[in-house]
């Protein structure tokens, strides 16, 4: 959630091209993040809540896609780029362990 509002703030201030092009992908696949990851925990079986989990991570792989993108572009300055990609990789490291998680208590 948190990198999802971070992403918003940063793109909001954008100029018109740039949010409607990079902008709008970016905030879409960042949010896509924490949706996924919900809507995964509501699930009642353990390969639906892992599925929505691996769509979570290919939504952080997307999300640092743009990132990178709006970083070449100029739109995100480097000191900024670099603590939301490390945010991005922690919370990547954290989201594996969780999806290793699920169900392993069930088998």
């Amino acid at each position: 959630m948190e990198i999802g509002e971070k992403i918003w703030t940063i793109a909001e201030g954008w100029d018109y091209l740039s949010k409607k092009t990079i902008g709008t992908q970016l905030v879409r696949a960042a949010d896509s993040i924490a949706a996924n990851i919900s809507e995964g925990f509501g699930r009642f079986h353990y390969k639906e809540a892992k599925q929505f989990s691996y769509y979570a991570r290919g939504s952080i792989f997307e999300t640092k896609t743009w990132l990178t993108k709006a970083n070449k572009r100029r739109l995100l300055e480097d000191v900024e780029f670099v603590l939301i990609i490390n945010k991005m990789d922690a919370l990547g490291v954290k989201l594996n362990n969780y999806i290793n998680s699920i169900g392993r208590n069930n088998k």
